[in-house]
C-alpha cells in the first residue's frame, strides 16, 4: 500500500469510527452505574439527591433528542415545547383534577406523543437546517402560548402553577425528595431499556437507515414518512415524561421556565454526551446542570464567558462527546488485557 493509500485509509477510519461503537454500556459497568445510582442517595443531603433528581429529569429530555436526531437524522431545536407541555399536563391535573402524579406521567406521555406526531407531519417536507428552524419557531413560541388569556385559569398564565410534591407511598421512611428520586430512576430505567430495544429494533434500524441516506432507505421498502414522525411522536413523548417529571420535582410551572434557553441546552447535552451514544445523555445532562454552576463559583461577573471557555475546551478535546472518552477507555482496557 502506497503512502497516499495509508493516509486515505487512516482517514477512513477515523471518520467511520464513532458511529459504529455501541449504543450502550456494558454489562459490568451499567450495574456499578445502578449500583451508585441506588446507594448514593443513602448519604448525601436532600439538595444533593435534588440534583441527581434533576440529572435524570433532564438526561431523559436528552434521551428523547437522541433518538430524534441520533437514531434518525432529524435535528430539533424545539424540546422545550414538549417539555413544557408534558409539566403542564401533569400539574394541571394534579392541581386542577387531583389525579394522582403517578397517572399523570402516562397521559402526559401520550399527549406530547401525538403532538410530536401531527408535529412530525407537516416537518416531513422540511429537513437539516429548516426543520431546526421550525422546530425552533415552535419552541419560541410555547411560552407565550401558555400565557394566553383563555388558559390562564387552567396554566396560571404569567404567574404559573404552585406543584404539590407527593409523598413517600406506604409510609416508607424516606424524604419526599429521596423517594421522589427513586420514583424517578425507575422511570428512568424503563425508558432507558425501551430506547436501547427500541433502537436495535427493527424501526430502529428503520431510523438510522433514513438518518444515513432518505433515499437509500426509501429504495429499500422502508416507509420513510411514517417513521420520522413516528420517531418525532417517541421523542415528543420521552421528552413529555421528563417535563412531568420536572414539574413534580420543582413544584412549579411557569411558561418562561420552558424557553428557548431550555430547547439549546439539551442539544448542548447531547452534543457533549455524543450524538447516537444513549448513556452519553446522562452525562450531557450533568454537563448542562454542573458546568453553569462550577463557572459561575469562579466568576460570577464572567460566569456566561468562563461556561463558553469550558464548553469550547470540552467540543476542542472530544469533538464526539463522551462518547470518545468512553472508546478510548474501552480499547484501553483491551490493551491492559492483552499484555
Amino acid at each position: 500500500m502506497s503512502a497516499a493509500e495509508e493516509v486515505v485509509a487512516e482517514g477512513h477510519q477515523a471518520v467511520e469510527a464513532v458511529p459504529k461503537r455501541a449504543m450502550t454500556l456494558g454489562t459490568g459497568t451499567s450495574l456499578v452505574v445502578l449500583a451508585a445510582l441506588l446507594v448514593v442517595p443513602m448519604f448525601v443531603k436532600n439538595f444533593i439527591i435534588f440534583q441527581m433528581t434533576m440529572l435524570l429529569i433532564y438526561g431523559l429530555a436528552v434521551l428523547a433528542l437522541n433518538i430524534l436526531t441520533g437514531g434518525s437524522g432529524q435535528f430539533s431545536l424545539g424540546q422545550s415545547a414538549f417539555y413544557a407541555v408534558g409539566a403542564y399536563t401533569s400539574a394541571v391535573l394534579m392541581e386542577h383534577a387531583n389525579v394522582n402524579y403517578a397517572l399523570t406521567i402516562p397521559i402526559s406521555a401520550a399527549i406530547c406523543f401525538g403532538f410530536g406526531y401531527l408535529f412530525g407531519k407537516p416537518a416531513l417536507r422540511l429537513s437539516g437546517i429548516y426543520l431546526a428552524l421550525a422546530t425552533f419557531a415552535l419552541a419560541t413560541a410555547m411560552p407565550q402560548l401558555l400565557k394566553l388569556n383563555f388558559l390562564e385559569h387552567w396554566t396560571g398564565g404569567v404567574q404559573g402553577l404552585v406543584v404539590t410534591k407527593p409523598d413517600a407511598p406506604f409510609g416508607l421512611p424516606m424524604s419526599q425528595d429521596m423517594w421522589l428520586y427513586y420514583f424517578t430512576l425507575i422511570v428512568t430505567i424503563a425508558i432507558y431499556i425501551f430506547s436501547v430495544n427500541l433502537l436495535r429494533s427493527r424501526s430502529g434500524r428503520a431510523f438510522m437507515a433514513i438518518r444515513d441516506n432518505e433515499i437509500a432507505a426509501s429504495s429499500m421498502g422502508v416507509n420513510v414518512a411514517l417513521y420520522k414522525t413516528l420517531a418525532f411522536g417517541v421523542s415528543a413523548g420521552i421528552t413529555g415524561v421528563a417535563g412531568s417529571l420536572g414539574a413534580i420535582a420543582v413544584q412549579f410551572v411557569a411558561p418562561d421556565s420552558y424557553t428557548i434557553t431550555l430547547a439549546i441546552s439539551l442539544f448542548l447535552g447531547m452534543v457533549v454526551g455524543g450524538v447516537g451514544w444513549l448513556p452519553g445523555s446522562f452525562v450531557g445532562a450533568a454537563f448542562i446542570i454542573f458546568v453553569p454552576n462550577m463557572a459561575e463559583s469562579i466568576s460570577k461577573g464572567l460566569s456566561g464567558a468562563v461556561f463558553g471557555v469550558l464548553l469550547f475546551l470540552v467540543i476542542y478535546l472530544v469533538p464526539h462527546g463522551a462518547r470518545q472518552i468512553a472508546i478510548l477507555g474501552q480499547q484501553l482496557a483491551g490493551k491492559i488485557r492483552k499484555n
